[in-house]
């Protein structure tokens, strides 16, 4: 069998030094990647791959990778006027030249899902060197998704179809047969899949699972029987649909009933899978909490509404530093990471590392603060045992004492807008304090238009407000959360703020920390879902309520 990509006679100019990785990108959750496929393309030169899987790889590679455009042709694009670009082979044996190393991604695994064969075999052909980086196939890893084990103790055949290029010998055997039977298939043709098999001799009362998008948070799996599957998909409105096309894949068997599904469907149960929760904060600072949201299968979406910048006169700002390293303090005190950032952007400005706090007692507010100071290579002297806040902070300061402190001075990197509650403490406490300006916060610019109108609209099914300020500048810069949307807050002060702002709060945290604020949010949805199961009712995102339905406060 001949290769279907381009003949080695057509490259003639190819390195031998060249070399290309066939990479399984896995069926979408970006978590799936394997290390060696992360290695793979933290390595590479060129990377090929397809728009939806370019995003799942992209951010491993190099900021200087070369990701030339690839465009897969089908009978629909072509009616629809896109123009004929090259194919994967050609850009693959194009960007070899040179000796570059090529990352060659695809969706699932390289060996099953695709055409990624007919690529290794130009390469083959043209005498360049390949390797093949399995990924977790489309056809095992949406199934374990949707909590439908393909396998139990007692062992099953398992049968896997591409509905797109079954002959009528292959329906007919997977028919005859008891076979757990794994189609990948078209959303719009999972109802002619059925029916194949029904005609081949299953029994229409065979359990059926259906999974569109799946292993990502958009994922939705319908249970039914091979003969009800089309009615179930018109019952829950999702057929006729243009976007019938989307794949999906269908597993067919009794693993596939919907009273196991229930007790094995971890990925879909998470408390708040789905859930678009707005997450307003600096960029930096949000990265942890939308990681954390992320586990809870929420979708954040990052909407800056603080910037930072440098203080207008670093004058100030620079003397203090001066003076850490000339001995004029006793105590440094840092109450954000944005203060550990400013001191270190200093330090490096002027060749100083952490040796420089040798002798300098460091206090930290706040477990991220602390892991900037232990990632800078400063681990804190004082972290409140109680409250994370400038009253905690001030409960286990210690008193000023003339004979066990020979320095009797503070310094405090600070923004510009904090409050004064730490200064007035410390100086009741005996000690002198240099309240210096180490950041300047101002508010960010507004939001793409279609934030905005999400946020109006009830878009988003949570928005977590980690301060005052960020509830004052998102309702400043992109208006007030519709009613629906569920509002969580860090604490009683940012609370207020947000009924003075008009916001019913449903969510406070237990602790001034974002990481407890993400906590009971999932905890808020964890009970949501389960009033809901109880309820007898589906489990809906509050985005999907109806505009204005009627709310209850809950805290927790």
């Amino acid at each position: 069998m001949s290769p279907t990509g381009p003949a080695a006679s057509d490259f003639p100019a190819l390195s031998a030094q060249g070399h290309v990785t066939f990479l399984g990108a896995g069926p979408g959750d970006p978590g799936l990647l394997t290390l060696r496929a992360v290695e793979a393309l933290a390595s590479a030169d060129v990377l090929v791959a397809e728009p939806d899987v370019l995003g799942v790889v992209r951010c491993h590679a190099r900021a200087s990778v070369s990701t030339p455009e690839l465009t897969v042709v089908d009978a629909q694009s072509a009616a629809a006027g896109v123009p004929v670009l090259r194919d994967a082979a050609n850009l693959v044996m194009e960007a070899v030249r040179g000796g570059r190393r090529v990352v060659r991604a695809v969706a699932g695994d390289p060996g099953l899902d695709g055409n990624a064969g007919a690529e290794m075999l130009a390469c083959a052909a043209a005498g360049i060197p390949f390797e093949v980086v399995p990924g977790v196939a489309n056809v095992v890893g949406v199934p374990a998704y949707a909590g439908v084990p393909l396998r139990d103790a007692q062992g099953a055949d398992v049968r896997f179809v591409d509905a797109r290029t079954a002959s009528d010998r292959c329906w007919s055997e997977v028919g005859a047969s008891d076979a757990t039977a794994v189609v990948s298939t078209t959303l719009d043709a999972v109802a002619a899949a059925a029916g194949e098999l029904v005609s081949a001799g299953r029994k229409p009362d065979t359990p059926l699972t259906v999974t569109v998008a799946g292993t990502t948070t958009r994922q939705r799996t319908w249970t039914a029987t091979l003969g009800t599957i089309a009615q179930v998909l018109k019952q829950a409105k999702v057929l006729p649909s243009p976007e019938g096309h989307r794949p999906v894949i269908a597993v067919v068997g009794e693993r596939s009933s919907a009273a196991q599904r229930d007790q094995l469907a971890w990925f879909e149960s998470k408390p708040l899978f789905g859930w678009k929760v707005l997450v307003p904060r600096t960029k930096e600072q949000a990265a942890s909490l939308s990681d954390q949201l992320r586990s809870y299968g929420a979708v954040p979406h990052e909407v800056p509404t603080i910037a930072v910048e440098p203080p207008r006169t670093p004058q100030q700002m620079e003397r203090a530093v001066k003076g850490l390293v000339t001995g004029r303090y006793e105590w440094i005190a840092f109450t954000s990471v944005n203060a550990v950032k400013a001191v270190r952007e200093k330090f490096e400005e002027y060749g100083l590392d952490a040796r420089a706090f040798a002798g300098i007692k460091v206090a930290a507010v706040g477990e991220q603060t602390a892991a900037a100071l232990v990632d800078f290579g400063v681990k804190p002297d004082l972290v409140p045992s109680g409250e994370q806040s400038a009253a905690g902070l001030l409960e286990d300061w210690p008193p000023y004492d003339p004979v066990f402190d020979p320095i009797d001075r503070v310094f405090l990197p600070r923004a510009d807008i904090a409050t004064e509650t730490l200064v007035a403490g410390l100086i009741e406490l005996g000690w002198e304090v240099d309240d210096v300006t180490a950041y300047r916060t101002v508010r960010a610019s507004p939001p793409p238009s279609d934030t905005r109108e999400a946020i109006k609209g009830g878009g988003f099914d949570a928005v977590l407000f980690t301060s005052s300020s960020t509830v004052r500048n998102l309702v400043g810069i992109a208006g007030k959360p519709h009613n629906v949307t569920v509002i969580a807050c860090i604490g009683p002060a940012t609370a207020k703020t947000a009924e003075e702002h008009g916001l019913r709060v449903d969510v406070l945290s237990p602790e001034p920390s974002v990481h407890k604020l993400a906590e009971a949010l999932a905890e808020f949805g964890a009970r949501r879902r389960e009033a809901a199961k109880e309820a007898g009712d589906p489990v809906t995102r509050p985005s999907e309520r109806r505009p204005g339905a009627r709310r209850r406060r809950t805290t927790t």
